[in-house]
C-alpha cells in the first residue's frame, strides 16, 4: 500500500501599497485599527502564522515585495519565516519554500526577455532571503504558456504548481500526483503539480470548510484516498490565497495549526510538500500544457489584457497594456542604445542589477563586472539612473493593476507611475523627448465612473518626480540605485 500525504500550499502576496516615489504607504480607509491594509493584514495572518510555525510544515510563497515591506516592518516575523524554511531545507535536504517571478507580472503577457528578468530577479531575491536556491516556483495567477516553463527549467525550476484544467488529464488520471511536461529542444520535462479543484476552492471560498480541523480531515480529505495496487503514493494538494488562514477568515491560522500538527495524524496520513515529494518520487505520466490560463479566471488570462465576464465593462484594461507596452519599448530601446556603447551585455546587466537593489553590490562593483572601460562619475550616475528605470519598467507590468475592474483604484495607477518614473529618468539621461508619446498612449484610457484618464494621471506622476528631483538635488549618486 503506498503512502497517503497532504500538501497544503499558501500564496501570500499583496499589491504594491507604497507611494511609487516615496516608497511610504499612506493611510488606508478600512484598514482601521491600522495605519494601512499591509499591516492589518499581517498582524492577521503573516504574525500569527509564523508564531504557530505554520511555515515550517506548509507549502509556500510570498512575493518579494511584500517580503521586502516585512523585513523593514518586523523583523522577527520576517525571520521567524526564513528560520522555519531552513529548518526544512536542512532537515530534508530541500526547502518547502517556493520563488516567485519578482514583480507578479502575468507571465504569458511578457516578453521573453522580460520573462527571463522576471525569473532571475525572483531567484536572486529567494536566495538572498532563505540562503539556498528554490527548487520550484509559483508563477503569479498560475499563468502560464510553453515559453514560461521552458524558460524555468532554464533556470534550474524543477516544479510549478497549476490548477488541473491548465493540462488536458486523459481519462483515468488524476490531480493526486505530479505530471511531467514535455519541453522543447533537448530538455528534460518539468513537474508539475496539480491542486484539487473543489477542495481548494472550498477552503477558499466557504467557510463552513474550515471551521473544525478534525471534521475537515475525516470527512473531505480522507475519502479521497482510494485504495491502489502496488506502493503507489498518493498526494492531496491543496493550494489557495495564503491570507485565507487569519484574515480572510478569522481563525483559520489556528484551524491550519490544528490540521499540521493534530488532524492529521488521528487519520495516519503524512505532511509533504512538492520539492520533498520529488525528493522521494519520480513522476513518469505525462500531460500537455494548456497555454494561456490562470487560476483565478476562467477566461484564461483575458483579465489582464482586456474585458471579460470577471470584470465587465473594463473597457480600460486593453488601451492601458497595449499603452504600457509601447512605452515600455520606447524605454528600452533607449536603454540599450545609450549602455551598448559601454557594455554588449546591456540584458544581463539589468538582470544582475537586482544585486544592488538587494544591497549585495555597490553599482560601482556592478558596473565593474561587466563594463571593462574606466567610468566617470557622470557615466556611473547615467547608467544607473537607466538602470533604474529598467526597474521601473518592470513595475509597469504588475499584475494587480489589471485584476479590478475600475480603473480610479490605486494599482492601475501605480502603474502608470512606475511608467512616468522610468520615462522621466531615461529623459534625463538621454535627453529624449518620450513624455509627450507616452501621454498620447495613455490618453484613450477612462474610468467611465470617475473619468480619470490615464494621460492625467501620467502627468500627474511625472511633475511630482520633476518637482521631487528639484528639491533633492543630491538624490542621485553614483553608489546607489534609484528605487524605493
Amino acid at each position: 500500500m503506498g503512502l497517503n500525504t497532504v500538501c497544503i500550499h499558501g500564496h501570500f502576496y499583496q499589491p504594491p501599497r507604497e507611494d511609487p516615489l516615496s516608497g511610504l504607504i499612506s493611510d488606508e480607509i478600512g484598514a482601521e485599527p491600522f495605519q494601512n491594509w499591509n499591516e492589518r493584514i499581517h498582524a492577521e495572518c503573516y504574525q500569527p502564522n509564523a508564531t504557530l510555525r505554520n511555515f515550517e510544515k506548509i507549502s509556500f510563497n510570498i512575493g518579494p515585495t511584500l517580503f521586502n515591506w516585512m523585513q523593514s516592518y518586523d523583523p522577527d516575523t520576517y525571520q521567524a519565516i526564513i528560520a522555519q524554511e531552513r529548518m526544512m531545507f536542512e532537515a530534508n535536504g530541500v526547502g518547502n519554500g517556493l520563488a516567485q517571478p519578482y514583480n507578479h507580472v502575468i507571465m504569458p503577457l511578457v516578453n521573453k526577455r522580460d520573462k527571463i528578468t522576471q525569473i532571475q530577479w525572483g531567484i536572486a531575491d529567494f536566495e538572498y532571503r532563505f540562503g539556498h536556491p528554490p527548487c520550484g516556483m509559483w508563477l503569479p495567477e498560475t499563468a502560464v504558456d510553453m515559453e514560461t516553463l521552458t524558460l524555468l527549467a532554464d533556470h534550474n525550476i524543477n516544479f510549478t504548481i497549476l490548477a488541473p484544467w491548465q493540462v488536458r488529464l486523459p481519462e483515468g488520471y488524476s490531480t493526486q500526483q505530479p505530471y511531467l511536461v514535455k519541453l522543447p529542444g533537448n530538455r528534460e520535462p518539468i513537474n508539475v503539480f496539480l491542486y484539487h479543484r473543489d477542495l481548494s476552492t472550498s477552503v477558499s471560498f466557504v467557510s463552513d470548510t474550515t471551521r473544525n480541523a478534525d471534521t475537515f480531515m475525516r470527512e473531505m480529505i480522507s475519502p479521497l484516498f482510494q485504495p491502489t495496487k502496488g506502493e503507489t503514493n498518493q498526494m492531496v494538494l491543496i493550494a489557495s490565497d495564503g491570507e485565507v488562514y487569519g484574515h480572510h477568515k478569522a481563525f483559520r491560522d489556528k484551524f491550519l495549526s490544528h490540521l499540521l500538527n493534530g488532524a492529521l495524524h488521528t487519520q495516519s496520513i503524512n505532511l509533504t510538500y512538492p520539492g520533498l515529494w520529488l525528493r522521494d518520487n519520480s513522476p513518469e505520466l505525462f500531460v500537455d500544457l494548456v497555454e494561456f490560463t490562470s487560476w483565478s479566471c476562467m477566461h484564461g488570462i483575458t483579465r489582464w489584457m482586456g474585458e471579460c465576464e470577471c470584470s465587465p465593462g473594463a473597457n480600460w484594461k486593453t488601451v492601458l497594456r497595449l499603452g504600457l507596452e509601447k512605452i515600455a519599448q520606447d524605454v528600452d530601446h533607449e536603454y540599450e542604445t545609450f549602455v551598448s556603447a559601454y557594455t554588449p551585455q546591456v540584458w544581463e546587466l539589468r538582470n544582475a542589477y537586482i544585486a544592488v537593489f538587494l544591497g549585495q553590490l555597490s553599482l560601482p562593483e556592478l558596473l565593474g563586472r561587466y563594463i571593462q572601460k574606466p567610468l566617470t562619475d557622470d557615466d556611473i550616475i547615467k547608467i544607473g539612473m537607466l538602470l533604474a528605470a529598467q526597474f521601473e519598467r518592470q513595475r509597469i507590468f504588475t499584475s494587480c493593476g489589471w485584476f479590478f475592474e475600475h480603473f480610479h483604484r490605486i494599482e492601475p495607477q501605480n502603474n502608470i507611475a512606475y511608467a512616468a518614473q522610468a520615462v522621466w529618468l531615461t529623459e534625463k539621461v538621454t535627453g529624449r523627448e518620450l513624455k509627450a508619446k507616452s501621454m498620447a498612449c495613455l490618453k484613450k484610457v477612462k474610468d467611465e465612473r470617475t473619468g480619470l484618464r490615464g494621460d492625467t494621471v501620467f502627468a500627474e506622476r511625472y511633475q511630482r518626480i520633476q518637482d521631487f528631483s528639484e528639491e533633492n538635488v543630491s538624490y542621485f549618486n553614483p553608489s546607489s540605485s534609484f528605487s524605493t
